[in-house]
Order: structure tokens, then sequence, then C-alpha cells
């Protein structure tokens, strides 16, 4: 159907994420062709930055990429710590690459969400994480955006759940409104296993801040990028649209 966009999404995750969270954000208007990223089938998840490094490798994404189907109209990098892991530079190295193999337009997440923070010209920045990204990953996402230039005022990780399908989107709203700096002037929720679409719209209105959650701004990257699609309940950030930057030289 021609106003239905179709969405590859490739992720090394096994819960379910940007393909559970596009259908809640734009029900009957995107629909997603799924595939696991894997260097074979019996390995398990990654949950450590080498692992994500591995799992980054261009044959491996090719691989995966080869499973879906020829309709798709985008490719979608479901994976935010993919993007910490790599770094901001490897990762547009390797949004570039494929899209170039596969002649389709790439998204990323932590990619897609620099690019809205730059939109809005945000400066100083909240990072919050599942309580599965631990330590080394919370700290990777910070220097992640220290090193394009944004101001992260604090990157926490959410005492919430430690199973992504017991988080309820009041848990989310209520500890990151308690724990967020009044320096912050936008917060990212990274993950997009954390599936926190839900929470955004609330935690606007609570706290005045744009918020940013991982599927949410890889789907408003996706739809800037292909085709107009409207989507409302999920934050202001669907209202705006990619535009030039310059970074600030403070």
């Amino acid at each position: 159907m021609d106003d239905v966009i179709t969405v590859g999404v490739l992720t090394p995750h096994a819960t379910a994420g940007a393909d559970a969270e596009f259908a809640l954000m734009a029900p009957g208007r995107v629909r997603t062709e799924l595939s696991r990223i894997r260097t074979s089938a019996e390995m398990e998840p990654p949950t450590s930055p080498d692992g994500l490094r591995a799992l980054a490798m261009p044959r491996v994404i090719d691989e995966a990429a080869s499973t879906l189907p020829g309709s798709v109209d985008v490719f979608a990098l479901a994976s935010t710590s993919t993007g910490y892991a790599i770094g901001h530079d490897a990762e547009s190295a390797l949004v570039r690459r494929l899209g170039e193999r596969w002649n389709v337009p790439v998204r990323a997440t932590s990619l897609s969400a620099v690019s809205a923070l730059r939109s809005h010209r945000i400066e100083r920045i909240s990072l919050v994480h599942p309580p599965w990204f631990g330590p080394s990953l919370n700290r990777l996402g910070a220097e992640y955006f220290r090193g394009q230039g944004f101001d992260v005022v604090d990157a926490q990780l959410a005492d919430v759940p430690d199973d992504p399908d017991r988080i309820e989107p009041a848990m989310v709203v209520e500890w990151v409104a308690q724990h967020l700096s009044h320096r912050a002037e936008a917060v990212v929720i990274g993950g997009n296993g954390f599936r926190a679409s839900r929470a955004v719209q609330e935690l606007e209105d609570r706290t005045g801040r744009l918020v940013l959650e991982a599927n949410q701004v890889l789907l408003w990257s996706i739809l800037d990028g292909t085709r107009p699609i409207d989507v409302h309940g999920f934050g202001r950030l669907f209202g705006s649209r990619i535009k030039p930057h310059v970074r600030s030289t403070r």
C-alpha cells in the first residue's frame, strides 16, 4: 500500500523493541520486517561493548540485511548500545556503507538522537538508560554525546525492573521526573528494548523538557527522510523536522 512504509529493522537484541513501538506510535502506517544480527545461530544476545562491536562488522550486518525482503523502504539500525560501543564516526560510516550496499536509506538510533538534539538547538542533556545497560554502556553513552559537543549533565541507570516486560510507563515517568537535573534542557532515554515511548508525552507535560526515547527518535528520523506520516501523543519531536545546525563554539 502506498500509504504504508515498510521498515527493515536490524537489531542484535532478542527483546522486542522498535518493531513493537513503531506499530504503537504509527498503527497501520508503518510495517516492520525484523532481522536479528548474529554471528552464529547459537550466539546469545550481546551484553558487552566488545560483543556489540563484533556484531557491527560489515559481514555480519550484511548477512542480517540479506534476510530482509527487497521491498523495504528503509533500514533501521535499532540498537542504541551499538552506537555507543562503536562510536559516532564508526556508526556514521556503517550507515553510509549499508545504504550504498543495499541502495536504501538507513537510520540508526544514536545518530537520530544527535540529529534531533541539534534540530532543537539543545546543548545540555540528561541521559537515562535501562538497568541492564550497566556501568560500561552507561559511561559509553555519556562519552558518545559529549564527543558530539553536548553537555551531558548526568547519565543514570533508571531504578526500574531489570526486565523490559515488567516496566510500566508510569514507572519511567516517576523515576525520570524525580531524578531530572534542573540544568538539563532535554532528556534522552536510551535503549531500544526499554520501550518507554508511552512515557514521553507525560514526561514532557510534567517537566517542560524535550524528551527523546530510542524508538520514538528512530521513527522520527525515518519518517522525516522518507514519508510524511502524522504521529500524535508521543512528544513534540514529531512536530519538527531535521534542520541544518551549526554547533556552538562555547
